[in-house]
């Protein structure tokens, strides 16, 4: 049995990090799904950039619409959204046989909306129509203006993937914002049960940004804290998804047939070379969480991967190191502050690229 597989026994869902036409044409895709048990997709305006780059699968499509459309941003919908069709298609039987608990696929609004909810709103309702599949995740980053939209749309009963999120503060602000639109779309008499969210919390940069900052202290209690930030923000961070999905706060709404807005662990592939390079993924195996891969990763852990339940393991260990990188004068909130407005000009960097060559 694959390695990756074993995660699944284990309660958590593998999605791939990466979609393009030569995934889907070649059936790559397919095999991931078939041999690994691959459940889901995330795809962000890097992706689709290189994708549209690479892809020899785009360019008679791209011919056809550089002579019949003038806008950039339509031609890069025209040929990314069909993408997304078919691989909502190809993981239909998963969000069916799974009664919508898995088996989606993400499409991400245009970065430049990130500070604009009411458009963020009306891109979304575009893009969900436009893309016209159940197993549809719309991607919002979690900025004050995206989380508006994201409590709007959630009690008018879209499904969104939460990006961006660096920091333990980002994320619980996330999970109150998904609340509060259930708790609109009940007293509105929406049904719940339709309704999916997650909220994806980035890793790899956390460390590069934080191991950045530990080497300019250069002190032995810093050395020591070297390559852990990351992990201490995802451990807390589903400590309190535990307290809030499965405590007081949310027990009306479960009843109700509420879905719990899971943890995505994203940036999952290690940046830095002295580290596994399968860090993000052993380390924080646990139920009802998601980790989103890129191809080298995957590969990577199906070779070597070790898999067994870790996220709960040194919570208490977590938490003292918590406060000492704050005692080193290192506050992971304000780091995570810094990586969402970083990512968001790299997303925004791609975007246009990607709109050039359409």
């Amino acid at each position: 049995m694959s390695p990756l597989r074993k995660l699944n026994q284990l309660g958590q869902s593998i999605w791939l990090d990466n979609l393009s036409r030569t995934l889907l044409r070649e059936g790559g895709l397919q095999q991931l799904i078939e041999n690994d048990g691959i459940s889901g997709v995330t795809s962000n305006p890097s992706i689709f950039q290189k994708a549209l780059a690479e892809s020899p699968y785009y360019h008679d499509d791209l011919a056809r619409l550089k002579a019949s459309q003038a806008d950039a941003e339509k031609r890069y919908e025209a040929l990314v959204i069909p993408d997304i069709q078919a691989a909502c298609d190809l993981l239909l039987p998963t969000y069916q046989r799974c009664q919508g608990d898995d088996g989606y696929v993400s499409l991400e609004v245009s970065p430049h909306l990130a500070h604009d909810s009411d458009a963020t709103i009306a891109a979304a309702q575009r893009l969900r129509a436009a893309v016209n599949r159940p197993n549809l995740l719309i991607k919002i980053p979690g900025t004050a203006a995206g989380l508006a939209a994201f409590e709007q749309l959630t009690a008018a009963g879209v499904s969104i993937n939460i990006t961006l999120l660096f920091s333990l503060r980002q994320t619980v602000r996330v999970f109150e914002a998904y609340i509060r639109g259930l708790k609109q779309r009940q007293a509105q008499g929406g049904a719940l049960r339709s309704v999916k969210a997650v909220a994806s919390l980035f890793l790899s940069r956390v460390d590069t940004l934080v191991d950045q900052r530990l080497a300019s202290i250069d002190t032995d209690a810093a050395q020591t804290l070297t390559g852990r930030a990351a992990l201490i923000t995802a451990k807390l961070a589903y400590q309190r998804y535990q307290d809030i999905f499965h405590g007081v706060m949310f027990a009306d709404l479960a009843r109700a047939g509420a879905r719990p807005q899971y943890l995505l662990w994203a940036s999952t592939g290690t940046k830095n070379p002295a580290y596994s390079d399968v860090k993000y993924l052993e380390a924080l195996i646990g139920t009802e969480t998601i980790n989103t891969v890129p191809d080298a990763t995957l590969a990577a852990f199906r070779d070597h991967g070790h898999a067994e339940l870790t996220l709960n393991d040194a919570i208490a260990a977590a938490e003292a190191d918590y406060v000492a990188l704050e005692n080193l004068g290192i506050d992971l909130n304000a780091v995570g502050d810094t990586l969402q407005a970083d990512g968001l000009k790299l997303f925004a960097d791609s975007y246009d690229k990607a709109l050039a060559s359409s």
